[in-house]
């Protein structure tokens, strides 16, 4: 089994390193100035042990990899590209490649099931951080992250077992679970709270904004009538299994919503609370506060500003207005 990372940032990045380092055949697609680091002198992982330095083939895009029948495609990319990507993928192979959503966001499975037959769903659980050419950050240690793997829209078939038994072997946690959607919108539910903490700052995540944004998704889930597996099960899970440590000295800067807005990219805020945003207006509930959130990530991202732009009491103001 080859795997084919396509978007080698913080948790692609991470887990193409961890994948080469423990005995994996690995190739990355990334671009710009982070692709030609790669290419140039490997790709970097730095954690609270230390750094490794991983050389792999990397490339611009999927038409660059000559696939075979034992590769299988862990898609990494953000939510706004992935239709973009699976297009350049099935032009690309001409078998048919398994594709694996190692994504937060619930709407690439689904997207992925207009091009191939085989899809996984991954639920992430991986604090890492992507800022720089070449250089991605783990901040969990010794455990990087979870990854429950399943085949969607549900069940476990060897290729399942076999993913996840390969993200074992490279540190993380990872068991094949039969009902991988309902744990991925547990996820999306906990994502939530990276526009609050992008556009007012970490702090705010905790505070009544925070709080807000969670109450309404599982109000229009409710109303939905979309099953997601409970807080107390999320908790159960992730119990002890990460653990954050500072690396060269810094905490973890943001989530990846944060990130995207420092590193000046686009964000996937319309993939996340902007689905909840889509199913309260198609089930007649309010998500007031999703839907702001939305427009001020846009005037962010239209502006350049960076992360924690707007105080939590202004955002608060506007919405009770």
């Amino acid at each position: 089994m080859r795997f084919v990372i396509v978007g080698a940032g913080a948790v692609g990045g991470t887990v193409a390193v961890r994948l080469a380092a423990s005995g994996h055949d690995v190739a990355v697609i990334a671009r710009g100035q982070h692709l030609a680091a790669i290419q140039a002198h490997g790709l970097e992982l730095r954690d609270p042990a230390g750094s490794q330095i991983v050389g792999m083939p990397a490339v611009a895009g999927p038409k660059e990899i000559d696939w075979q029948p034992n590769d299988v495609a862990l898609l990494t990319v953000k939510s706004h590209d992935t239709a973009g990507l699976l297009r350049q993928l099935a032009a690309a192979a001409n078998i048919d490649v398994p594709v694996v959503c190692v994504q937060n966001g619930v709407t690439n499975e689904s997207e992925a099931m207009r091009y191939v037959e085989h899809v996984y769903g991954v639920v992430v659980i991986c604090p890492t951080v992507h800022l720089r050419p070449g250089v991605v950050v783990a901040h969990s240690h010794p455990v990087p992250g979870i990854l429950d793997v399943g085949r969607f829209p549900r069940g476990v078939d060897a290729t399942a077992k076999a993913i996840s038994t390969a993200f074992r072997h490279a540190g993380f946690e990872s068991r094949p679970i039969e009902d991988v959607a309902r744990w991925k919108w547990a996820k999306l539910i906990t994502n939530l709270g990276n526009a609050v903490e992008a556009v007012c700052g970490a702090p705010a995540r905790s505070g009544p904004l925070g709080a807000i944004v969670n109450a309404e998704g599982r109000a229009v889930l409710a109303a939905a009538g979309i099953e997601h597996a409970s807080d107390d099960e999320d908790r159960d899970r992730r119990g002890d299994i990460l653990s954050l440590h500072d690396v060269d000295g810094e905490p973890r800067a943001g989530g990846s919503t944060w990130q995207s807005l420092q590193r000046g990219s686009p964000t996937e805020t319309d993939f996340i609370n902007g689905e909840i945003a889509r199913l309260a207006r198609l089930h007649g509930v309010p998500a007031p506060l999703n839907e702001l959130l939305q427009r001020l990530i846009r005037q962010l991202e239209a502006t350049g500003s960076a992360p924690g732009a707007l105080a939590e009491d202004e955002v608060l103001s506007i919405l009770e207005r």
